[in-house]
């Protein structure tokens, strides 16, 4: 029997390969003769980074960048093969970097973002995959774009300050001092969001207030970002607000697509085309994924739901393991999702759920059991 493993992380206990780990031990445990395949799967959000480098063989960088307050940070992003970046957005601006008490998207910036390409750029690589949830940002990119040479003035020809309140001071915007490098890269921006630059599903509208917007800096950034979009549009033929996800990370979704020679995709598509996932699926007699949680949403197009998907292309048996499941689960019965299983063994305390020790055992425990009855239709 082959059986290939593709299960996310389960945040804050096991990283995806760990949980591919404990399901591994367990399967073996009931068919010491399995051929048991573990591949790296994240949703393009936190985790894909260390999913990718795990599963991929690549090795982990680490720069110290401008973060989402102007102060310094130290990220991490991953380089797999020769000259693929695989950078999470968040590790530079991302709202958990920002105290509940000092977020306000008037000063956040994305400047990091661009520091952490540029350190990869000068590095070697030319391919990136990006995700970009999480921001803790609404500058419309500018940031970023600004640490890649991108010159964004005021009246008087001065760089404009970091933060979506430099929007209100734009008036033109330079490309002469650009990273020459930069012409030369791919991105690959993973974007699961389809909402426009501006208006009332607009970045600034719908993601705002998370931020720390309130409703007046909610209509002055829509305003100031809707500005920009037609300053960059005299000049950069490709800038299009309209255009689903490029309200994405606060507008970052706006940036790449206009300034950069970009793609905004699933991020769960990305990961499965990365990892070449459909290669050893069609090889497999069964199929194991899940998650930390599934629920309804995981159904509405998360990483399990992705792999199944990408299983019954093939007519694979699909099962899933879970930390925990909702009564909405079911939803993942029908998109292709044969079975799942929560691992919980016993009545425990989420601490005592998530120690990495007691979640592995869980795992391998209940996949053991899985397997047990799996094992009788191929014997």
């Amino acid at each position: 029997m082959k059986v290939v493993i593709a299960i996310d992380s389960f945040k804050g206990s096991l990283s995806s390969l760990e949980a591919g780990e404990a399901a591994k031990r367990g399967i073996l445990k009931s068919n010491p003769q399995a051929q048991v395949e573990i591949r790296p799967l994240a949703d393009g959000g936190e985790g894909t980074v260390e999913a990718l480098v795990q599963g991929m063989g690549g090795r982990i960088c680490k720069v110290t960048v401008t973060g989402p307050l102007g102060n310094p940070v130290e990220a991490e992003y991953g380089i797999v093969g020769e000259n693929t970046a695989v950078i999470e957005m968040s590790a530079a601006a991302g709202i958990t970097l920002v105290p509940d008490q000092m977020r306000n998207p008037l000063y956040t910036t994305t400047y990091g973002v661009g520091e952490m390409i540029k350190d990869a750029i000068e590095k070697g690589c030319r391919r990136f995959l990006v995700g970009i949830g999480g921001s803790a940002t609404n500058d419309g990119g500018v940031g970023m774009l600004q640490a890649l040479g991108y010159e964004f003035l005021d009246q008087e020809g001065k760089e404009v300050p970091l933060g979506a309140r430099g929007l209100e001071y734009l008036k033109s915007i330079r490309d002469e001092k650009v990273l020459p490098e930069l012409r030369e890269c791919e991105f690959r921006v993973a974007c699961d969001v389809v909402n426009p630059l501006c208006g009332p599903q607009g970045s600034s509208a719908i993601y705002g207030p998370q931020k720390g917007a309130d409703a007046e800096m909610i209509d002055k950034m829509d305003k100031w970002l809707g500005a920009y979009a037609k300053l960059a549009a005299e000049t950069f033929p490709k800038a299009d607000p309209e255009t689903p996800g490029t309200g994405a990370a606060g507008g970052l979704g706006f940036a790449f697509l206009t300034f950069t020679n970009s793609v905004l995709e699933s991020g769960i598509q990305i990961i499965l085309e990365e990892t070449r996932l459909e290669d050893y699926v069609k090889e497999a007699d069964v199929v194991v994924t899940g998650e930390g949680r599934l629920d309804g949403q995981t159904a509405m197009g998360k990483a399990p739901v992705g792999v199944a998907g990408l299983a019954k292309k093939y007519g694979k048996t699909v099962v899933a393991f879970a930390g925990s499941v909702t009564r909405d689960a079911v939803k993942c019965n029908e998109k292709g999702i044969d079975a799942f299983f929560p691992v919980i063994r016993g009545i425990s305390t989420l601490e005592e759920a998530m120690d990495p020790e007691t979640a592995g055992q869980n795992l391998a425990d209940t996949a053991e059991q899985v397997f047990r009855l799996i094992n009788l239709k191929f014997m």
